[in-house]
């Protein structure tokens, strides 16, 4: 048996400028191994009981050893590709006899006796071509040295070994249950909902399990590491490191590989620029994403596009060992957006129209006498809409509008106008639009630049407040209200009150103060006050001014909130 340590040792000794002793499962230096595995990253030998990551030039085949001490021992060996298919293969290596051969019984020299391990082809056990997690597993094994082959034709990628005497106590990986499948069990516009069975390994071993679920638009994953190497692919360009040469932590990161544990004294070395005789390889980003769920098995995918073919993954991570099992994935396509009713504009008619949070809305005008222009009226009541108008399908016009905008829409005989409406994300949208080619008598109420109401502090009494507001050079009529308000003025009731669109005829009778024209040639002295009489002391009151137009439509000046004094 110690002839295996000897052969073993003469084919490490060309890879390292310091002896490595042969990995075991001996105690205390098996659990060196486990606390070191980055030691075994650029070394042909496997440690038993642990998993490594080590890499693959394309067409440059590498050999790994793995070491069995004693006859009918179990042997598990299995290989994760991490990006690219491997071909690889296990073989039982025929050793030289332990005796020299001039019969002195001396060993023979370890150059010798490497020249013979590596002649010798071995007996094959085992052999796999593709990009599925595969494994080699045998009840009972003789001993001897163990040399797993491994080569990918298509391109330099990575890959994981785990290799162990022991596959019934160690247990790295989690156990998937009897029906593997990732099951999709509900599908709308933008989300889809996973369910899938638990692990025996959580529910039964009581080992530690988390549920990691993966999402794409390109393929299903066989592996974990195959996933995350998708999404470590970096928007810059990958600079390969040489084979033979000692790796930093620039390269294992670029390969996939994890630096957690390489320090953080290396991070200048993120954006290193690329070596002559190096190859430089272009990776571009991809849309890929991993959610870590904990121990459920039902999650929904949100934020997804409609309309749009997704695969999913669900893989079981033991967290003790960081090993990982996949289930079988899935995939779906999103539902397509309902298609929406295309709303009917009248020629200067006012139409009221409500866009969902974040919905749209199709409005079309099609005049019935020839044209030269068409005037657009649009007032947003609340918050910001995304307006965009074509004209027999080409664009005119795309803007956000927010309180009341007026557009010149050039003409043609015959031309039919499409309007798309596009809400926001604070809430649903309230608009009145108006298109007319008369623009002259069906227009909404000019606003001034400045819709404030202003209170003047020196002027308030017990019973009074003064305001005061801008008018325009057009004589309009204005109607202000008044409403009491106690110290419970909730949010909710705020943003109703922002409301533009909500005009004299929803409020009470009782709240009306008065209606005026005014108008002024001269913007400078477009200013009028007025004064509230007969009002509570200490009191809060809501002012509102509107102003009306053609038709009867009105437009609301922002609200004022005043408080009269308590003493007089």
């Amino acid at each position: 048996m110690e002839l295996l340590y000897w052969c073993l040792l003469c084919l490490l000794l060309p890879l390292t400028s310091r002896t490595q002793k042969l990995p075991t499962r001996d105690e205390e230096l098996f659990q060196m191994q486990i606390r070191d595995k980055a030691l075994f990253h650029d070394s042909s030998v496997i440690p038993d009981g642990a998993e490594i990551s080590s890499y693959l030039f394309r067409d440059t085949p590498r050999r790994y050893f793995f070491m069995v001490e004693e006859d009918n021992t179990p042997l598990s060996v299995t290989v994760t590709p991490c990006d690219a298919p491997l071909e690889w293969k296990l073989s039982l290596q025929e050793l030289p006899e332990e005796s020299s051969a001039d019969g002195s019984g001396d060993p023979e020299p370890l150059d010798q006796q490497k020249q013979q391990m590596t002649d010798v082809e071995g007996t094959e056990l085992f052999s796999y071509k593709g990009n599925d997690v595969e494994y080699f597993l045998s009840s009972s094994s003789p001993s001897g040295l163990y040399q797993l082959e491994l080569l990918s034709t298509e391109k330099d990628t990575h890959f994981k070994v785990y290799a162990t005497t022991t596959p019934e106590s160690d247990q790295p990986y989690p156990d998937l249950p009897y029906d593997p499948r990732v099951d999709v069990t509900s599908i709308g516009r933008t989300t889809v909902t996973l369910a899938w069975k638990q692990s025996p390994t959580a529910s039964m071993l009581k080992q530690p399990i988390e549920y990691c679920v993966v999402i794409n638009k390109e393929h299903n994953f066989k592996s974990l590491c195959a996933a995350e190497t998708k999404m470590s692919a970096d928007d810059a360009f990958m600079v390969a490191p040489k084979p033979g040469l000692d790796f930093s932590p620039f390269d294992f990161a670029h390969f996939g590989f994890p630096t957690d544990n390489l320090g953080k004294d290396r991070s200048f070395l993120a954006k290193p620029s690329p070596k002559v005789g190096r190859h430089v390889y272009w990776r571009p980003k991809v849309d890929i994403k991993k959610i870590c769920i904990g121990s459920k098995n039902i999650f929904t995918v949100s934020d997804l596009k409609p309309n749009t073919q997704y695969y999913f993954d669900v893989f079981m991570v033991n967290t003790n060992t960081n090993m990982s099992t996949a289930f079988v994935g899935a995939f779906a396509r999103t539902k397509e957006e309902a298609k929406q009713k295309t709303v009917e504009l009248k020629d200067g008619r006012v139409t009221d129209v409500v866009v969902k949070r974040k919905g749209k809305k199709f409005l079309r005008f099609a005049p019935v006498s020839s044209h030269q222009k068409v005037t657009l009226f649009i007032h947003s009541c609340m918050d910001t809409v995304q307006v965009q108008v074509r004209r027999d399908g080409k664009l005119l016009l795309s803007q956000n509008v927010e309180g009341i905008r007026q557009f010149q829409l050039r003409g043609k005989p015959k031309g039919k106008y499409l309007i798309r409406l596009k809400g926001n994300k604070k809430g649903a949208s309230m608009l009145k639009i108006l298109a007319t080619t008369r623009p002259s008598k069906h227009a909404f109420p000019s606003l001034p630049d400045d819709t404030r109401i202003k209170a003047f502090d020196k002027l308030r009494t017990c019973s009074s407040v003064t305001v005061a507001w801008l008018g325009t050079q057009e004589r309009r009529k204005f109607c202000i209200y008044r409403k009491e308000v106690g110290g419970n003025y909730s949010e909710e009731q705020k943003r109703r009150e922002r409301n533009q669109c909500l005009g004299p005829d929803t409020r009470k009778k009782s709240e009306k103060v008065l209606c005026k024209y005014f108008h002024s040639q001269n913007l400078q002295k477009a200013v009028t006050t007025e004064t509230i009489r007969d009002l509570q002391p200490g009191k809060s009151y809501l002012l509102d001014v509107y102003v009306v137009g053609h038709g009867g439509h009105s437009v609301k000046y922002q609200s004022k909130l005043v408080k009269t004094r308590k003493v007089c």
